[in-house]
Protein backbone atom coordinates (compact mmCIF):
# COMPACT_ATOMS: atom_id res chain seq x y z
CA UNK A 1 0.00 0.00 0.00
CA UNK A 2 1.18 3.60 -0.88
CA UNK A 3 2.57 5.84 1.87
CA UNK A 4 0.51 8.87 2.13
CA UNK A 5 2.61 10.73 4.23
CA UNK A 6 4.91 10.68 1.13
CA UNK A 7 1.94 11.38 -1.60
CA UNK A 8 2.13 14.35 -3.96
CA UNK A 9 -0.39 16.06 -6.27
CA UNK A 10 1.10 16.52 -9.40
CA UNK A 11 0.11 20.02 -10.91
CA UNK A 12 -0.80 18.14 -13.90
CA UNK A 13 -4.05 16.98 -11.89
CA UNK A 14 -4.73 20.87 -11.41
CA UNK A 15 -4.83 22.01 -15.02
CA UNK A 16 -7.04 19.20 -15.49
CA UNK A 17 -9.41 20.45 -13.54
CA UNK A 18 -8.96 23.65 -14.54
CA UNK A 19 -9.51 23.15 -18.45
CA UNK A 20 -12.75 21.67 -17.89
CA UNK A 21 -13.74 24.94 -17.01
CA UNK A 22 -11.97 26.87 -19.64
CA UNK A 23 -12.52 26.83 -23.26
CA UNK A 24 -10.26 28.75 -25.57
CA UNK A 25 -8.84 28.46 -29.21
CA UNK A 26 -5.53 30.38 -27.83
CA UNK A 27 -4.02 26.90 -26.45
CA UNK A 28 -4.30 25.83 -29.99
CA UNK A 29 -2.32 28.11 -30.99
CA UNK A 30 0.22 26.65 -28.56
CA UNK A 31 2.91 23.19 -27.88
CA UNK A 32 2.41 21.58 -25.49
CA UNK A 33 5.64 22.57 -23.60
CA UNK A 34 4.00 26.36 -23.99
CA UNK A 35 0.60 25.62 -22.37
CA UNK A 36 2.11 23.59 -19.54
CA UNK A 37 4.69 26.65 -18.64
CA UNK A 38 1.16 29.04 -18.76
CA UNK A 39 -0.70 26.55 -16.85
CA UNK A 40 2.17 26.66 -14.08
CA UNK A 41 2.13 30.37 -14.09
CA UNK A 42 -1.79 30.18 -13.64
CA UNK A 43 -1.52 28.36 -10.79
CA UNK A 44 1.25 29.65 -8.80
CA UNK A 45 -0.96 33.04 -9.03
CA UNK A 46 -3.88 31.64 -7.43
CA UNK A 47 -2.08 29.77 -4.76
CA UNK A 48 -2.57 32.91 -2.23
CA UNK A 49 -6.52 33.13 -3.22
CA UNK A 50 -6.83 30.25 -1.07
CA UNK A 51 -7.14 31.69 1.87
CA UNK A 52 -7.21 29.07 4.76
CA UNK A 53 -5.92 25.42 3.15
CA UNK A 54 -5.59 22.31 5.76
CA UNK A 55 -2.05 21.96 4.02
CA UNK A 56 1.28 23.85 3.74
CA UNK A 57 0.39 25.34 0.01
CA UNK A 58 3.86 26.96 -0.23
CA UNK A 59 5.25 23.55 -0.53
CA UNK A 60 5.55 22.77 -3.65
CA UNK A 61 7.91 22.23 -6.25
CA UNK A 62 7.22 24.36 -9.57
CA UNK A 63 8.01 22.22 -13.28
CA UNK A 64 11.29 22.82 -14.98
CA UNK A 65 13.14 22.03 -18.00
CA UNK A 66 15.73 19.46 -17.50
CA UNK A 67 17.68 17.13 -19.45
CA UNK A 68 16.16 14.09 -20.39
CA UNK A 69 19.14 12.20 -21.97
CA UNK A 70 18.88 11.82 -26.40
CA UNK A 71 16.87 11.68 -28.83
CA UNK A 72 17.39 9.76 -32.04
CA UNK A 73 14.59 10.49 -34.94
CA UNK A 74 13.10 12.42 -37.81
CA UNK A 75 13.60 15.52 -35.81
CA UNK A 76 16.83 15.24 -35.05
CA UNK A 77 17.66 13.70 -39.38
CA UNK A 78 18.41 10.25 -37.18
CA UNK A 79 21.28 11.88 -35.19
CA UNK A 80 21.75 10.89 -31.81
CA UNK A 81 20.27 14.58 -30.21
CA UNK A 82 20.40 15.91 -26.49
CA UNK A 83 16.64 15.99 -25.20
CA UNK A 84 15.15 18.21 -22.70
CA UNK A 85 11.73 17.67 -21.12
CA UNK A 86 9.44 19.46 -19.12
CA UNK A 87 10.17 17.79 -15.34
CA UNK A 88 8.11 18.00 -11.66
CA UNK A 89 5.57 20.58 -10.86
CA UNK A 90 3.96 19.08 -7.93
CA UNK A 91 2.28 19.86 -4.54
CA UNK A 92 3.98 17.59 -1.63
CA UNK A 93 0.95 16.53 -0.20
CA UNK A 94 -2.28 14.51 -1.56
CA UNK A 95 -5.14 17.31 -2.13
CA UNK A 96 -8.54 16.32 -1.90
CA UNK A 97 -10.99 16.78 -4.79
CA UNK A 98 -11.66 20.17 -3.08
CA UNK A 99 -8.82 21.71 -2.91
CA UNK A 100 -8.23 20.89 -6.53
CA UNK A 101 -11.48 22.26 -7.40
CA UNK A 102 -10.57 25.17 -5.29
CA UNK A 103 -7.48 26.24 -7.00
CA UNK A 104 -8.48 25.37 -9.94
CA UNK A 105 -11.17 27.77 -9.73
CA UNK A 106 -9.38 30.81 -8.41
CA UNK A 107 -7.24 29.43 -11.65
CA UNK A 108 -9.84 30.57 -13.66
CA UNK A 109 -10.08 34.25 -12.00
CA UNK A 110 -6.61 34.34 -12.79
CA UNK A 111 -6.82 33.54 -16.71
CA UNK A 112 -10.36 35.90 -16.63
CA UNK A 113 -8.04 38.41 -15.23
CA UNK A 114 -5.42 37.78 -18.16
CA UNK A 115 -8.46 38.78 -20.88
CA UNK A 116 -9.03 41.22 -19.17
CA UNK A 117 -6.13 42.83 -19.39
CA UNK A 118 -5.71 42.32 -22.75
CA UNK A 119 -9.03 44.07 -23.27
CA UNK A 120 -7.74 46.95 -21.43
CA UNK A 121 -4.82 47.40 -23.75
CA UNK A 122 -7.30 47.20 -26.58
CA UNK A 123 -9.21 50.20 -24.69
CA UNK A 124 -6.00 52.87 -24.65
CA UNK A 125 -6.33 52.65 -28.40
CA UNK A 126 -9.52 54.22 -28.76
CA UNK A 127 -10.91 57.24 -27.50
CA UNK A 128 -13.13 57.13 -24.47
CA UNK A 129 -16.32 57.46 -26.90
CA UNK A 130 -15.00 55.65 -29.53
CA UNK A 131 -14.37 52.64 -27.34
CA UNK A 132 -17.83 52.31 -25.94
CA UNK A 133 -19.78 50.80 -29.14
CA UNK A 134 -16.96 48.20 -29.85
CA UNK A 135 -17.63 45.01 -29.15
CA UNK A 136 -14.45 44.87 -27.07
CA UNK A 137 -16.31 47.01 -24.53
CA UNK A 138 -19.29 45.09 -24.22
CA UNK A 139 -16.59 42.47 -23.65
CA UNK A 140 -15.14 43.53 -21.03
CA UNK A 141 -18.55 43.82 -19.17
CA UNK A 142 -19.08 41.01 -19.35
CA UNK A 143 -15.63 39.86 -18.13
CA UNK A 144 -16.44 41.93 -15.13
CA UNK A 145 -19.40 40.46 -14.11
CA UNK A 146 -17.70 37.01 -14.84
CA UNK A 147 -15.05 37.35 -12.63
CA UNK A 148 -17.02 38.95 -9.71
CA UNK A 149 -19.35 35.70 -9.96
CA UNK A 150 -16.06 33.38 -9.69
CA UNK A 151 -14.93 35.32 -6.85
CA UNK A 152 -18.23 34.66 -4.91
CA UNK A 153 -18.28 31.21 -5.61
CA UNK A 154 -14.64 30.83 -4.79
CA UNK A 155 -15.42 32.40 -1.22
CA UNK A 156 -18.51 30.25 -1.22
CA UNK A 157 -16.48 27.07 -1.30
CA UNK A 158 -13.58 27.81 0.83
CA UNK A 159 -16.39 28.71 3.79
CA UNK A 160 -17.75 25.52 3.33
CA UNK A 161 -14.08 23.79 3.20
CA UNK A 162 -13.36 25.33 6.19
CA UNK A 163 -15.92 25.13 8.27
CA UNK A 164 -16.20 21.29 7.21
CA UNK A 165 -14.70 18.62 9.66
CA UNK A 166 -15.30 14.13 9.22
CA UNK A 167 -16.15 12.66 12.09
CA UNK A 168 -17.38 8.85 12.63
CA UNK A 169 -20.81 10.60 12.15
CA UNK A 170 -20.00 11.91 8.62
CA UNK A 171 -19.55 15.60 7.32
CA UNK A 172 -20.05 18.02 10.21
CA UNK A 173 -20.21 21.61 10.29
CA UNK A 174 -17.45 23.69 12.46
CA UNK A 175 -19.02 26.98 12.28
CA UNK A 176 -20.04 26.61 16.06
CA UNK A 177 -16.63 26.51 17.23
CA UNK A 178 -16.07 30.10 16.23
CA UNK A 179 -18.84 31.02 18.60
CA UNK A 180 -17.58 28.39 21.40
CA UNK A 181 -16.33 29.71 24.96
CA UNK A 182 -12.78 30.48 24.50
CA UNK A 183 -10.62 27.53 26.82
CA UNK A 184 -7.50 29.70 27.57
CA UNK A 185 -8.01 31.28 30.50
CA UNK A 186 -10.61 34.09 29.54
CA UNK A 187 -13.50 34.40 32.06
CA UNK A 188 -15.35 36.38 30.58
CA UNK A 189 -18.97 35.15 29.47
CA UNK A 190 -19.55 35.08 25.48
CA UNK A 191 -22.35 36.34 24.40
CA UNK A 192 -21.85 35.41 20.73
CA UNK A 193 -21.83 31.61 22.02
CA UNK A 194 -25.01 32.04 24.15
CA UNK A 195 -27.05 34.01 21.35
CA UNK A 196 -26.04 31.02 18.74
CA UNK A 197 -26.96 28.64 20.76
CA UNK A 198 -30.64 29.09 20.42
CA UNK A 199 -30.00 27.86 16.82
CA UNK A 200 -29.26 24.61 14.81
CA UNK A 201 -26.53 25.06 12.70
Amino acid sequence: MADINNAKTSFVTIYDSFLTRVTSDMYMEFTELDTIEMLQDLLINAIPRFEFPKFDIFDYEEGHWEGIGTYCGVESDYKETPSTGWVGGVFNTLLTKEEINIISLNMVIEWLNQQLDTTENTKMKYSGSDFKFTSQANHMAKLKVLIDAQKQDSIHIQRIYSRRKFTAEGAQSTLGRIVERPNYGVTHVNRVSSMFGRYRI
